[in-house]
C-alpha cells in the first residue's frame, strides 16, 4: 500500500521554551513544510505524566503554537492542534497498548532514567506512554517523524506495533514510519554541564537558555557557559572527548546550517572568549525575532485559539477515517 509523506510530531507544554526545543524540533518542524503534509500539535496528554499546574498548562499549550508559528511554521498551509482535543489519540492508544507487549516496554530506557529509583511511585502513564506516542503517529499514518537521539527507541516500538497491528489483522492499515534525524544539534546540552541534556528544571538559571530570554540574558549565560582550559578543539574526535566544547560548537553549527566538522575547522586552536562572542551574537540574531513574535501572539489569544481550532477539525477529520478502519479491522461496530 501506498502511503502518502506524512509527518507528525509534536512539543510538550510543560514549561517555558528553550533552545533545546528550537534546535531539536521546531526550527527542523519548519525546514519540512514544504516537503511533506505536517501536523504539529502541542502534546499535553504526554505532559500530564508527571503533575501540571492547570492553569499553566493552558497558559504553556498557546506559548507552544505561538513558538510554532514565530519560528516560520505556516498555519494555513500545517496543521497546529493540541493532542487532548483530539479523542482518537487515546481510542487508539489502548488498541495499542493491547498489541504491545510488556517487553517492549521493559525494554524503554527512557521510563528507566525518568523513573530512576523511584519507578514504583511514578505514573502509570510515565510508564506506557510509547504507546500513546505510537498512536500519536498512527492515527495520522504518519510516513516520517523527525526524532531526536532519545526518541529513537519510542519509533522503533511505534515501527514494532504497526507491523504487528498489521500482521495480527491481516490488513496493511498502517505504515512502518521512518525517522528523520537532523545532523547537528539533534540533542542540545546543558551550558552547565555538557554531559546532561538540557532543561528548564536545571537548578541553575545558567545552564539553559529560553527562547523568551532578552539580549543581555543570553549574552550572560554563554559567556558563564562552562568550558575547559585548553584552546578551542583541532578536530571532531577532539571535540567528542570534550563534551562542553562539543556542545557550544555543535549549537553554533545548527544555527548556521553548517556542519560541526566546518565549524571545528574555522575555530581550532582559537580561544573560547572570542567563540562565544561569535556564538552569543548568532544567538541573539536568531532567537530575538521569535522571542518578539512570541509575545506578540501571546497578546493575542483570541487567534492562537482560532488557529487550535481550525488544527482540531483538520486533525479530527483525517483521524476518524483512520479509527473507522481500526474498529472495522478489530471488530468493533
Amino acid at each position: 500500500m501506498k502511503f502518502s509523506k506524512r509527518i507528525l510530531s509534536g512539543v510538550q507544554p510543560s514549561g517555558d521554551l528553550h533552545l533545546g526545543n528550537y534546535l531539536g524540533a521546531i526550527k527542523n518542524f519548519v525546514a519540512l513544510q514544504d516537503e511533506y503534509e505536517c501536523f504539529f500539535c502541542v502534546v499535553d496528554l504526554h505532559a500530564i505524566t508527571v503533575w501540571q499546574d492547570p492553569t499553566q498548562l493552558a497558559n504553556k499549550t498557546r506559548e507552544v503554537i505561538a513558538a510554532f508559528i514565530a519560528s516560520g511554521i505556516d498555519p494555513d498551509k500545517n496543521v497546529l492542534f493540541t493532542q487532548s482535543q483530539v479523542p482518537q489519540h487515546t481510542q487508539l492508544a489502548w488498541i495499542f497498548s493491547c498489541v504491545a507487549r510488556m517487553g517492549w516496554l521493559n525494554r524503554m530506557t527512557q521510563f528507566k532514567d525518568k523513573a530512576g529509583k523511584d519507578k514504583e511511585n511514578v505514573s502509570v502513564g510515565l510508564y506506557s506512554y510509547p504507546t500513546l506516542m505510537a498512536a500519536d503517529i498512527l492515527i495520522y499514518l504518519a510516513t516520517h517523524v523527525p526524532v531526536g537521539e532519545d526518541q529513537k527507541q519510542h519509533l522503533e516500538l511505534t515501527r514494532d506495533i504497526a507491523q504487528k497491528f498489521n500482521n495480527d489483522f491481516k490488513v496493511e492499515l498502517f505504515p512502518i514510519t521512518e525517522p528523520l534525524i537532523f545532523g547537528e544539534a539533534t540533542k542540545v546540552m546543558s551550558l552547565r554541564d555538557g554531559t546532561k541534556k538540557m532543561s528548564k528544571s536545571d537548578a541553575s538559571n545558567y545552564s539553559c537558555i529560553m527562547l523568551n530570554d532578552s539580549n543581555d540574558e543570553i549574552i550572560q549565560k554563554i559567556k558563564k557557559a562552562k568550558t575547559d582550559s585548553l584552546p578551542l578543539p583541532a578536530n571532531i574526535k577532539e571535540a567528542v572527548d570534550r563534551p562542553e566544547a562539543f556542545n557550544l560548537l555543535s549549537i553554533f553549527a545548527s544555527l548556521n546550517n553548517q556542519s560541526t566538522e566546518n565549524v571545528i575547522s574555522h575555530y581550532a586552536g582559537k580561544e573560547f572568549s572570542g567563540f562565544k562572542k561569535d556564538l552569543a551574537e548568532v544567538l541573539v540574531e536568531k532567537i530575538n525575532p521569535i522571542c518578539q513574535e512570541m509575545n506578540k501572539l501571546a497578546g493575542d489569544k483570541v487567534y492562537l485559539d482560532s488557529i487550535m481550532k481550525k488544527g482540531k477539525e483538520k486533525a479530527m477529520y483525517v483521524a476518524d477515517s483512520v479509527l473507522r478502519k481500526v474498529y472495522n479491522a478489530v471488530g468493533f461496530y
